[in-house]
């Protein structure tokens, strides 16, 4: 059986990490995760609370990869985009 070659990764403002990787057919982007090492390079990461993605589209961990996938572990926003643009919306406008 042929294994699939993947990514996993995950970046902070500092630091970034990021692991090629070959699993078995039906491994999930859960296991995959935890067989990186990232959870121990990064203790701060909560699979219960961030999300979890491929290729920037949002993931169960208990999604099958597929050869290729580059898993990406999601940070919490620091800001809402919606009050951002409103506020750069805003400032423009002032400026006028």
């Amino acid at each position: 059986m042929d294994e699939l070659q993947v990514v996993v990764v995950y970046a902070t403002p500092r630091q970034e990490f990021i692991r090629p990787m070959r699993v078995v057919p039906g491994t999930t982007v859960g296991q995959a995760i935890e067989g990186s090492g990232v959870l121990a390079s990064f203790p701060d990461i909560n699979l219960v609370t961030q999300p979890v993605g491929i290729y920037g589209k949002k993931k169960t961990l208990d999604t099958p990869l597929r050869e290729l996938d580059r898993i990406e572990i999601y940070r919490p926003l620091v800001a809402d985009p919606k009050d951002s643009r409103r506020k750069r919306a805003a400032k423009k406008q002032a400026a006028h």
